[in-house]
């Protein structure tokens, strides 16, 4: 819920404060908006696996953020079009994250039924370690 309402926040924001961006920034503002989008996206899917971390989420919308405006700026001094890597890369990411949410979304309730049959039955499920180890 608390998502929603800061994407109505922010929407009102943007659409009630008149205020334009000069152009010799307009590529770094679509690379951090490609960036935003991103995480905010990875960060939908982590949340709907039950497997969101704050820090993770704050330090690759940072990171991401950091990394796109360094490739436009490099791309910018060298001359070449450098953003266009940030482009393929989190729109492909984007892409990937939107699947896997669809994915979650539409398999959740048949997840949570199997969930309940299992527990109804006392069925046991045995989880794999981690360590990559077999048990002796």
């Amino acid at each position: 819920m608390l998502e929603l309402i800061g994407l109505l926040a922010g929407l009102t924001v943007g659409t009630l404060v008149p205020w334009t961006i000069p152009s010799q920034y307009s590529l770094y503002v679509a690379g951090g908006l490609l960036a935003a989008l991103d995480s905010a996206l990875g960060g939908l899917r982590a949340r709907l696996k039950g497997e969101f971390e704050l820090g993770v989420f704050l330090s690759g919308a940072i990171g991401n953020a950091v990394i796109a405006a360094f490739l436009i700026w490099i791309g910018q001094n060298l001359g070449i079009p450098l953003y266009l890597a940030a482009v393929v890369v989190f729109g492909t990411r984007m892409f990937q994250n939107f699947a896997e949410i669809r994915r979650e979304l539409l398999t959740w309730r048949k997840n949570r039924d199997k969930i309940r049959r299992r527990v109804q039955t006392g069925e046991q499920t045995v989880e794999p370690e981690s360590s990559g180890e077999r048990p002796a």
